[in-house]
């Protein structure tokens, strides 16, 4: 009897400890998840290849320790509270769409030159590409999986979306100095260049992507009640340089997307209204905000007010950079045939889909494919489509397009349940990513700011507030 006891004690002690280490390891992937969003931001947005894949690394890296903290919990065995799993699932089966894309068709065909017949039969034009794409797929979704199951609380949406105000507005002020005392190449970053991209960035387009992203989040977090009133005049005071840094960035889809923003918050808003007994007081004001007519003035003020703020934070150089667009975007416009305006590039990206309607070219195959469909002189390849929607539609062809809205539909759903949710703090973390994912929906349709893996991040992350069944209770603290 003694015997049975000791084993039982000695038992007992393995399964604490077992916990223990479980805790540890719960505990250490969530920091090393906040970590990864200051890191991928630091090296230009992580937009070279080799900074993708040590992205890629630490994220299978965290995955092992996962399985890990599992095995100790048993956790693997019961996902049937895993939210993500629907949304999950096509981001999947694009993922084997896309390796689908670099499998040789056999034959060899109309082989040019010296190519190996194995790489000219595959439906991607560039099989190599295709799979880093796919690489960098699977480590985003395994991100996400992960975003599920140890940032699903209360207290650890408030840390990222702390993170994320953080790494934002150090970029915002980073970008201010860089662009008001940089005279030569390098600034802080060996690589940035005066008059070229903003803040950390290369590209001041994909700078504005991160900062849409953060306006949109914290302001979403502010109007739906997320902060307590006597904090709410920091987060203001935390968007303030995050606005400005947009504005002066000078880009063009970024400050439409911001304008979109303020327009998808304000039609919005009402959806977010109290529906527990706790939240009575606000009743009264959720109520007068339902008038279609207060609705309309308060979008008219906003919208006027932020321009007018807009116009004269961005001055003659912003004006004079929404003047270029007219002549970028006009079909008729006479040019050197350099083909480097967005609408040439769009005819072109148009021609490549109606040549390749069903499969596409491939995902990461679109520099090389456009090269037979872009009439210009040719000094200039066009690397990306400048629109996500139309990079979608000639890489992945109709397949693509139909996983991508088999995707949209699930995020929107669970996006719409999440809005009628009885807690507060959850409404607005929701309100806030559904703001910030529609100024990067807006702005996608002239720019390709994805293509950065800190701008993807930030973008997963926001996806899973706004689809997550956030747990004030639930003790993964």
């Amino acid at each position: 009897m003694a015997q049975a006891d000791v084993t039982e004690f000695i038992a007992l002690g393995q399964n604490a400890a077992s916990l223990r280490i479980a805790d540890l390891l719960s505990k250490g992937i969530f920091g090393a998840l906040l970590g990864l969003i200051v890191l991928t931001a630091i090296p230009y947005g992580t937009v070279e290849p080799w900074w993708k894949a040590v992205f890629a690394c630490l994220v299978f890296a965290l995955c092992i320790g996962a399985i890990l903290e599992g095995l100790l919990t048993g956790g693997l065995s019961n996902s049937s509270d895993f939210a993500g799993r629907s949304l999950l699932l096509p981001l999947l089966t694009l993922a084997i769409f896309a390796f689908a894309q670099t499998i040789s068709l056999g034959g060899a065909g109309d082989n040019p030159g010296n190519i190996s017949p194995a790489l000219w039969n595959t439906i991607s034009a560039d099989p190599f590409q295709t799979r880093f794409f796919v690489l960098q797929l699977l480590a985003l979704i395994l991100t996400l999986a992960l975003l599920y199951r140890y940032a699903s609380t209360e207290r650890r949406v408030r840390s990222l979306i702390y993170v994320i105000l953080a790494v934002a507005v150090a970029s915002a002020i980073f970008g201010i100095l860089r662009q008001t005392t940089q005279h030569k190449v390098g600034y802080v970053l060996p690589l940035l260049k005066p008059d070229l991209g903003y803040g950390q960035f290369g590209n001041k387009n994909h700078f504005a992507f991160l900062m849409e992203m953060a306006l949109g989040l914290g302001l979403g977090l502010i109007l739906g009640g997320g902060v307590k009133r006597d904090r709410a005049m920091i987060f203001f005071a935390a968007l303030l340089p995050i606005w400005t840094a947009l504005v002066l960035s000078n880009s063009r889809g970024g400050i439409l997307a911001m304008l979109s923003q303020l327009v998808i918050a304000a039609l919005l808003f009402t959806s977010i209204a109290p529906n527990s007994n706790g939240e009575v007081a606000q009743l009264r004001f959720f109520k007068l905000a339902r008038s279609v007519a207060l609705r309309l003035m308060l979008l008219i003020a906003l919208v006027m007010g932020l321009l007018l703020g807009t116009l004269w934070v961005g001055g003659d150089r912003l004006v004079n950079t929404f003047e270029a667009a007219r002549g970028e975007l006009n079909p008729a416009a006479a040019g050197s045939r350099g083909g480097a305006t967005r609408n040439e590039i769009w005819r072109a990206t148009w021609r490549m889909f109606t040549a390749h309607p069903t499969l596409g070219v491939g995902f990461g195959g679109y520099w090389v494919a456009i090269t037979a469909y872009h009439d210009a002189s040719g000094s200039l390849t066009p690397q990306e489509a400048h629109s996500d929607y139309l990079e979608l539609l000639s890489s992945g062809g109709l397949v693509g397009v139909a996983l991508f809205g088999w995707f949209a539909v699930t995020l929107i759903r669970l996006t719409r349940r999440n809005l009628k949710s009885a807690d507060r703090f959850g409404r607005a973390a929701v309100f806030g990513a559904v703001i910030g994912i529609a100024g990067v929906a807006v702005h996608s349709l002239v720019d390709f700011g994805l293509h950065l893996m800190a701008n993807a991040l930030v973008f997963i992350i926001l996806i899973m507030i706004a689809t997550a069944k956030i747990d004030s209770e639930r003790g993964l603290n």
